[in-house]
């Protein structure tokens, strides 16, 4: 199945024929928002545009208008019509559908003893397209080996710049060898984006030396792989609770490297953190990956534990 295939098959039919009526190139799509009584919305190329019913863009007041009952319609679609196995994802609020592509909920939220139970009624959707750009880690996976060891690493980045694909990619040239010595990779997908498994079986190329936990909890899922597969790398994607991190000191303790991501637009902001203000002082991680957004194009800045940058370049994507 196409990504165009997999996003176009969750959506209300009459957003469906919208989508199908544009001249979207599939392969830029980033996000389509759905947001109750507001334009319909795409994200392509790193425009953001309003879409009328003959699927043209246009601006918010000629845009169609999603109703209720189409983000109601295409939430059924996401979860198969069965909400309720879906609980503990809504009550998180998202959802991650066959090729990774993650499905963010917002709406009115029901609480139960201080903590949301669910989200009810959904009435805005934001659907992110997972991409792979194989290569895109290939000038900076050589930068993380430091007198023959891989570097610890912490990816960062605002929210929507690309860490996951970055991250994907570096697990798989990891695995397969590229760039430096092969490794036994272990990744804990908490939210199936990285593997895109079905039915436990990845989707996405994630090399030939990497073993998948999928949809289990990031802490727990780092323990399982220490005491279970004997892997020399520890992927985890979007860290930043406690739990993480004492997880995080764990398997670095096991002699362990960790290759993880976070939100941060810079390393005094990540400092803000207790526990990451720590490890910074510490010097806890030997590199750390920032991805940076200038106009239109994304670069890619690897910086040592000292924070000074060793390099920084442009994303390929080849």
């Amino acid at each position: 199945m196409g990504r165009e295939e997999e996003v176009t098959r969750i959506l209300a039919v009459n957003l469906r024929r919208i989508l199908e009526k544009t001249t979207i190139d599939f392969g830029q799509l980033e996000e389509i928002r759905l947001r109750v009584d507001q334009p319909f919305m795409v994200v392509c190329g790193g425009r953001k545009n309003f879409v009328s019913e003959e699927g043209m863009f246009c601006s918010g007041e000629e845009a169609h208008r999603v109703a209720l009952p189409e983000i109601a319609e295409t939430v059924d679609y996401i979860s198969s019509y069965s909400r309720y196995a879906f609980e503990e994802k809504i009550r998180q609020g998202f959802l991650t559908i066959q090729g990774g592509h993650r499905v963010g909920l917002c709406g009115r939220t029901v609480a139960e003893d201080g903590r949301v139970r669910t989200i009810s009624p959904i009435t805005f959707l934001n659907i992110r397209i997972a991409r792979q750009i194989p290569g895109c880690g290939r000038r900076v996976i050589p930068l993380l080996w430091e007198r023959g060891q891989l570097c610890d690493t912490l990816i960062l980045s605002p929210p929507g710049l690309g860490k996951t694909t970055l991250l994907r990619d570096i697990i798989r040239l990891l695995s397969d060898g590229t760039g430096g010595q092969a490794c036994m990779v272990g990744v804990v997908d908490e939210r199936s984006e990285l593997a895109a498994c079905c039915q436990g079986i990845p989707q996405n190329d994630l090399g030939s030396r990497t073993d998948v936990l999928d949809g289990c909890p990031k802490a727990e899922g780092m323990m399982m792989l220490v005491r279970t597969m004997a892997p020399q790398v520890i992927a985890v994607d979007e860290v930043g609770s406690e739990e993480d991190c004492r997880a995080m000191e764990y398997v670095m303790n096991c002699g362990c490297r960790i290759l993880a991501t976070a939100h941060a637009s810079s390393l005094e902001e990540l400092g803000l953190r207790p526990v990451f203000g720590r490890w910074l002082s510490e010097r806890r991680f030997g590199r750390y990956v920032l991805i940076e957004k200038e106009r239109e194009d994304v670069f890619y800045r690897v910086c040592g534990k000292d924070g000074l940058t060793l390099w920084r370049g442009r994303r390929s994507e080849k």
